[in-house]
């Protein structure tokens, strides 16, 4: 009976510890590859710009990476994840609120770029990318033969004027809360 404590109470240090650490675990072992980038959208939904402007009262931080949580949480907010084709369009996502990684994407960079300009980072922009995952350094994408899975859409938030980079994935971030991940440079 001691025995099984001991195996029980390790296992749920172990659950307990890759909760904490997940975050850590996740950028550690998933790589993110650009291969193309995706249409990006300007703001042309007023109910979309209502949200957002609403957003921004509440938020108290202007740096980049404050921002680009604040981006995330309004996708999180906005949009609910689901399998089928949808619409792309966040002018359209605002209302339809269904979408997929390319959609999440779209919307993530779209929100940001509005944040962007709004707070005048002008040097900044967000762009939807499409790319592969690696874990442990092999293609996850090869393991799939479904079209669905053939990618991932992601956000390349980058400074025009540094060059400094920075990788969100809003649809990992909706499931595990974990906005920033690692690029894969080769």
């Amino acid at each position: 009976m001691k025995r099984l404590r001991n195996i029980l109470l390790t296992i749920a240090a172990l659950l307990l510890s890759a909760y904490l650490f997940r975050g850590f675990l996740y950028r550690h072992t998933v790589d993110y590859k650009i291969v193309s980038r995706r249409t990006s959208y300007i703001i042309s939904n007023d109910s979309l710009s209502s949200f957002i402007s609403q957003s921004i009262e509440e938020n108290q931080k202007t740096d980049v990476r404050s921002l680009t949580n604040l981006a995330i949480d309004i996708t999180a907010d906005k949009l609910n994840y689901c399998i089928s084709n949808t619409r792309n369009d966040p002018n359209q996502l605002i209302t339809h609120q269904r979408a997929h990684c390319v959609g999440y994407a779209a919307f993530t960079a779209t929100v940001c770029n509005e944040l962007f300009r709004k707070f005048n980072l002008k040097e900044w922009k967000a762009t939807p990318e499409v790319g592969h995952l690696y874990f442990l350094g092999m293609n996850v994408h090869n393991w799939f033969n479904s079209p669905f899975l053939a990618d991932h859409d992601f956000v390349l938030i980058e400074n025009k004027t540094t060059g400094e980079r920075l990788l969100v994935d809003p649809t990992i971030s909706d499931y595990l809360d974990i906005n920033f991940v690692t690029e894969r440079i080769e």
